[in-house]
């Protein structure tokens, strides 16, 4: 299926002088996954409800202050390779090229219906995020936001002080009650706005009751629910308690499972890959696959590595933060590291993942022995 068949081309559209204040407005009002902005009737590229939380820019900045590039793609380009492009950028929209001109664009939604029906043979537990963060009702508004930029996410769990489930706060909702409150503060008026609404605490803004899904529910299922709601992800929660959280599972998620090849190597997805600096995706490949090689029970299904680009620097090159995840036939494992530029902190990453993996196998031997041992006094 070429992405010409489920691309649009109706899509929300500012120039780049436009004031940064009425397009928050746009996203407030509209809520689009993404908004193509102009330079001179020409493609310059897109801003996400993602800059604007995590953006310090006041509302009489121009919109070309927040433009960012986009994965670009061709109206002739498969639905997996631009699965691949959105989930490594970091995005929810993409611009869809004829040869040099804009054409249209396309979302990790209109790509979810067209793949819809072949979502049946996956369930939750395949797909999940097991790593949570999650956020108390009393958290302020302002702890929420550095939150979601420190950790590249969209949407926090709120839990009660029993630790059970009570809600949801989503980047839009920050959004949202950050653009009305500032709608109806006068300029002299918006510091004091800005505090009172950073210190609001998150049961007054959060989703309730929240929609919520099991290990074992279809895949098809929840994204059928996320696109019905326009939810971008739902909580996973415990068989046997639906307020016990142990994961999320996104849409970011099914399009990363889209992903998955069956080739001989193994598939590793990157988020944020422009922050690629001296190390390449086959250099990644090579370094991870030579850590579970040494394991040859574990056979890896697919790999995840995540950049994120702090603030501090050294000498010009950017502290970087790497997450690697992988999913293989014998559990999931992690490991995490920081490091100036995208090479050390991947390095120091593959160092925590490597010993969270010997943990694992260890772990996996325990009960292995823990089986005979039952077995051989069974047979007592």
């Amino acid at each position: 299926m070429d992405i010409a068949d489920i691309a649009t081309k109706e899509f929300v559209e500012v120039d780049a002088n436009k004031r940064l204040g009425k397009v928050r407005s746009i996203f407030e009002r509209e809520n689009p996954k993404g908004i193509i902005v102009t330079e001179d009737g020409e493609y310059a590229g897109v801003i996400t409800q993602k800059q604007l939380v995590q953006s310090h820019v006041e509302d009489d900045a121009k919109a070309g202050a927040m433009t960012r590039s986009a994965p670009k793609v061709e109206r002739t380009d498969n639905v997996r390779d631009v699965a691949r492009v959105l989930v490594e950028g970091g995005v929810k929209i993409a611009p869809v090229f004829q040869g040099d001109a804009l054409w249209g664009i396309v979302t990790e939604d209109a790509i979810l219906e067209a793949v819809l029906e072949n979502l049946d043979a996956l369930t939750i537990d395949q797909i999940y995020t097991e790593d949570v963060i999650t956020i108390r009702e009393d958290t302020n508004v302002g702890q929420v936001v550095n939150l979601l930029r420190k950790h590249g996410i969209s949407r926090l769990p709120v839990l009660d002080d029993t630790e059970g489930l009570t809600g949801m706060v989503t980047r839009h909702d920050v959004v949202d009650v950050v653009v009305r409150d500032m709608n109806k503060a006068t300029r002299g008026d918006r510091a004091g706005e800005i505090e009172r609404v950073l210190d609001m605490p998150v049961y007054d803004v959060m989703n309730s009751p929240v929609e919520t899904a099991k290990l074992g529910d279809s895949v098809r299922d929840a994204v059928e629910r996320m696109l019905e709601n326009d939810f971008a992800g739902l909580v996973v929660t415990d068989g046997d308690d639906d307020s016990h959280v142990i994961g999320i599972v996104t849409k970011t998620d099914v399009l990363r499972a889209l992903t998955y090849t069956e080739e001989d190597h193994m598939d590793v997805q990157i988020t944020n890959i422009n922050l690629l600096d001296t190390i390449s995706r086959d250099d990644i490949r090579a370094d991870i696959s030579q850590v579970v090689d040494k394991y040859q029970a574990m056979q890896v299904q697919h790999a995840h590595v995540r950049f994120h680009e702090h603030k501090e620097k050294l000498r010009g090159t950017p502290l970087i933060q790497c997450q690697i995840r992988l999913r293989t036939n014998k559990g999931q494992a992690a490991g995490s590291g920081e490091g100036y530029g995208a090479e050390m902190a991947f390095n120091v990453a593959l160092d925590k993942l490597e010993r969270n993996v010997l943990e694992l196998k260890g772990v996996q031997a325990d009960e292995e022995y823990r089986g005979q041992l039952l077995r051989k006094l069974g047979e007592l």
